[in-house]
């Protein structure tokens, strides 16, 4: 079980990236108006250097859609 330090680095990380990540697929979506369907893969790739090489990096991947409005009025 990880403590309340880790907990509170784990939220900041997620809601910076949470908030950047939006900005990013809205102004996508922005300068690409006639697009009506993203498909996404949101990566996770654990950096740290295990130097002794025994501990499998953590990895995590989630895949899904963004649809405009465009889609949603057809």
């Amino acid at each position: 079980m990880h403590d309340e330090t880790a907990q509170m680095d784990i939220r900041r990380l997620l809601k910076t990236f949470g908030v950047q990540a939006d900005t990013a697929i809205v102004e996508h979506l922005q300068k690409h108006p006639r697009l009506t369907n993203l498909r996404l893969r949101i990566t996770l790739d654990d950096l740290t250097d295990y130097a002794e090489g025994q501990v499998q990096p953590l990895t995590f991947m989630v895949e899904g859609n963004v649809r405009s409005d465009a889609e949603r009025a057809g």
